[in-house]
């Protein structure tokens, strides 16, 4: 059983202006692949303030995979990379050039994605962008490799 935490960041949902879109996309994915959803949270495009939930989700010990949606693009407010860099032991870049190699498949936008992912302590942190046709083609072009990932961080063989 692999369980996962996922975290909205946006200011406008964290706000109440809008609905969450990103989210929900993971969480029906997630549950269709058969994993199991933990925490899920939605905070503002603040760089502390996602640092500090992404370090509260993974140091508690019950989510193998967080997965955080919104704040990957090139505007001002967008430091969700920065605050999953800032607390993450290593980083697994190929995850992230991965979901842009297979994006740009689809739109050349795709690689002003600044996605990445890492782990921190028992958990693999793992950006993705905010919409929710974004979020499903990142999803599909790396759900076959979590399962092998998150038994390698258990201790399993390569």
């Amino acid at each position: 059983m692999i369980t996962v935490g996922i975290l909205t960041v946006s200011d406008s949902c964290a706000q109440g202006r809008r609905q969450d879109a990103g989210g929900p996309a993971i969480r029906e994915i997630l549950l269709t692949a058969g994993y199991v959803i933990g925490d899920e949270r939605i905070v503002p495009d603040d760089r502390d303030v996602i640092a500090r939930e992404l370090s509260r989700l993974a140091d508690e010990g019950s989510h193998d995979l967080v997965f955080t949606t919104g704040g990957t693009g090139l505007g001002p407010r967008d430091v969700t990379p920065e605050a999953t860099a800032a607390v993450c032991d290593r980083l697994v870049p190929g995850l992230g050039e991965l979901m842009r190699a297979e994006g740009l498949k689809k739109t050349r936008n795709a690689v002003l994605s600044r996605s990445l992912a890492g782990i921190r302590g028992p958990t693999l942190v793992i950006n993705l962008p905010g919409s929710p046709k974004a979020v499903r083609e990142c999803l599909e072009a790396i759900l076959d490799l979590l399962p092998h990932a998150v038994e390698m961080m258990r201790g399993g063989g390569h």
